[in-house]
């Protein structure tokens, strides 16, 4: 059975399972409707300006408050050290996340690849996932951050507090900080990446000269409708809390929220859905206009976090080098692959893989695709077709972890796509 969405990014929403469960007139009444419990659940200070306050009112079988006291769980792969040390200024690249043997579900499946700051400072933390197994009895929730699922292989099928989102690659989940859910895998496997973001809850990018359209517009993100779970058990409740995983007993499922109104809520989004702008007179512009969602800092100008796309587009500037060119950045980028071909990259880089090149670390295209740019008929336009790409962004730099450094898929041998760049300089020669 399909599911059913609310459109709009930030909205404010209002749904309900039964006919009647939303109280009219007021949040708290003296007796909830269907013999529920009333919730609030804030995304951020309730003085916050009413533009940019988060906030969502439930009406639920039992209160989020019901579960057993929390005691430390361990996991191997996933947590929030993302060392004290010094940090090499080589760029990195991995290939995919080998799928699990044993069965294994996208909690246990989650690994920790990078990251800065932590849920008192912002910053982010980058993690992959690779699993074959549902989330059975299982319950999640994320109180340090914000979670931005991108999957890659096989489909996610997100069961929140307030509803359920199916999300394939090419797509990507936005689970609000706090918010409890449970994954299943409708294809047997799943693989992709995550985005922890420690710092302010994403939002769509001002457009500016741009105008009033463009980029990802906001109707196509799609939040759940109520759906709840009246189901009892024995169940575990994971918290990742300060760094650290904590596991508690519950006797029922926690997605029991009958009713919800407000604009703290999941969300999905369809990438293929993002209106792509480029130049169509001469050099290849910022990676700015690429831009779906950003985490915003203190300073003006400057992101927390920058999450950004290069999906299927026409190339069509004369008189241009037309892939990315060769850069340093202030701002350090991690990239993975959904789909297809990078297309400054012409081999190594895989869908599942990813790579990191941090502040003022150069990087570019490869040597087979700068000599491929440098003599193409520019009389002709390029259409890149059948991919997908996209950065995590980040004004700091992105630390990686001693197990991804340490790790078995890590490309050893990366810096070696560049040697091939040729001596091309002539004195004597202009053009």
């Amino acid at each position: 059975m399909s599911l059913k969405y609310l459109s709009g990014f930030g909205n404010e929403f209002a749904t309900e399972a039964l006919p009647g469960a939303l109280p009219e007139g007021r949040n708290s009444p003296q007796r909830c409707p269907y013999g529920l419990y009333n919730e609030q659940i804030s995304g951020t200070a309730f003085t916050a300006p009413r533009h940019s306050n988060r906030r969502t009112w439930m009406y639920r079988i039992r209160p989020a408050a019901m579960h057993g006291p929390f005691e430390p769980l361990a996991h191997a792969t996933f947590h929030g050290d993302f060392g004290h040390g010094p940090v090499t200024p080589d760029q990195l690249r991995w290939n995919p996340l080998p799928m699990p043997q044993a069965p294994t579900d996208w909690l246990d499946g989650l690994y920790t690849m990078a990251g800065n700051g932590g849920p008192s400072a912002g910053g982010l933390g980058v993690h992959l996932y690779a699993a074959n197994a549902d989330m059975d009895g299982r319950f999640f929730y994320d109180a340090d951050g914000e979670l931005l699922i991108v999957p890659q292989q096989g489909r996610l099928r997100i069961a929140t507090e307030m509803g359920v989102l199916e999300v394939e690659p090419q797509e990507i989940a936005l689970i609000p900080r706090g918010i409890r859910f449970s994954i299943s895998l409708p294809d047997g496997q799943a693989r992709g990446y995550v985005c922890e973001n420690f710092g302010a809850m994403f939002k769509l990018p001002d457009l500016g000269p741009i105008g009033s359209n463009g980029l990802a517009n906001p109707r196509d993100f799609l939040a759940p409708v109520a759906a709840y779970e009246d189901r009892e058990g024995s169940f575990e409740l994971v918290a990742k809390f300060q760094g650290g995983l904590w596991r508690a007993a519950i006797g029922h499922s926690p997605l029991d929220v009958v009713a919800w109104h407000g604009n703290y809520a999941p969300s999905k989004y369809d990438l293929r859905r993002f209106n792509t702008i480029g130049s169509i007179s001469y050099d290849h512009p910022d990676p700015s206009i690429f831009l779906v969602l950003h985490s915003p800092s203190d300073s003006e100008g400057v992101s927390n976090i920058d999450f950004v796309i290069f999906p299927p587009r026409w190339l069509v500037a004369q008189d241009t080098f037309r892939p990315p060119w060769f850069h340093r950045n202030i701002a350090s980028e991690f990239m993975g692959l959904v789909h297809g071909a990078y297309d400054a990259k012409a081999e190594g880089f895989v869908p599942g893989g990813s790579s990191l090149h941090n502040s003022m670390t150069g990087h570019g295209p490869d040597a087979a695709t700068f000599d491929k740019a440098t003599t193409a008929d520019l009389a002709k336009p390029d259409v890149i077709t059948d991919t997908m790409a996209f950065m995590f962004e980040s004004r700091h730099v992105i630390r990686p972890t001693a197990q991804a450094l340490a790790a078995g898929h890590r490309q050893a041998t990366y810096q070696q796509c560049w040697q091939g760049l040729a001596r091309n300089f002539d004195p004597s020669r202009r053009g």
